[in-house]
């Protein structure tokens, strides 16, 4: 299986940064001055040049976890965004001294919080945009766009750069699919944040929310 792109700049400890359904250039383009202090790894999942294309076509967090398992080996900081982060837990679960910290943004673990109807109608939103690609109900597509910070969405055509990350994501393994061993990052005593996100207590030994802009010490 080829390997998947990695762009790195800076000097310091290693952080991999592991994007979602946005390029990592749109995802990480705020982190540009930290290279002054740290070595930020920008990953390219499959499908998000110049990485290769998604295998059988479509984006699966099972295949994600195993590009990204190689790239565990120098034991990183690992920050991780929205979809990127269901294939980031999976390689930290099965290798989980290989990670030096977690921090998950809006990640879709849906199932830490069953029942509750927000994060319910938001798993359906998404659910029906990945099936149903362009072709979802229009009212529905724009709101998960809108919920996801996509730009100039709100009337008139989808903005081009818009338009083609959804049909990127189209055919998407589903993230309610995923089930993380979240215990092996807890027995392990992984440090693990969740900024602006679903959280539980159980997810790690201090799963406590952290800003954004918050980055761990080498």
């Amino acid at each position: 299986m080829t390997a998947i792109s990695v762009t790195r700049a800076g000097v310091g400890p290693e952080v991999l940064l592991v994007h979602g359904g946005a390029s990592p250039e749109v995802t990480w383009a705020g982190l540009a001055p930290l290279r002054a202090g740290w070595e930020l790894a920008l990953v390219h999942r499959r499908g998000y040049p110049p990485s290769p294309p998604p295998l059988d076509g479509r984006q699966d967090f099972e295949v994600d976890a195993t590009d990204l398992s190689p790239l565990l080996d120098s034991r990183p900081h690992v920050v991780a965004h929205s979809y990127g982060v269901l294939g980031v837990l999976i390689a930290a679960t099965r290798s989980p001294d290989q990670v030096r910290s977690l921090t998950l943004i809006e990640p879709p673990l849906y199932f830490l919080v069953p029942g509750d109807p927000e994060v319910g109608r938001l798993e359906r939103l998404g659910d029906e945009v990945l099936t149903d690609g362009l072709e979802a109900d229009p009212a529905a597509l724009r709101e998960f766009l809108r919920l996801a910070g996509a730009p100039d969405v709100d009337e008139g055509p989808l903005p081009g750069a818009v338009a083609h990350g959804v049909r990127r994501a189209h055919g998407g393994r589903l993230p309610g699919e995923a089930r993380p061993a979240l215990g092996a990052l807890r027995d392990a005593g992984i440090p693990c944040w969740s900024p602006r996100v679903i959280t539980r207590p159980d997810l790690s030994a201090s799963a406590t929310p952290w800003p954004r802009s918050w980055m761990p010490s080498g």
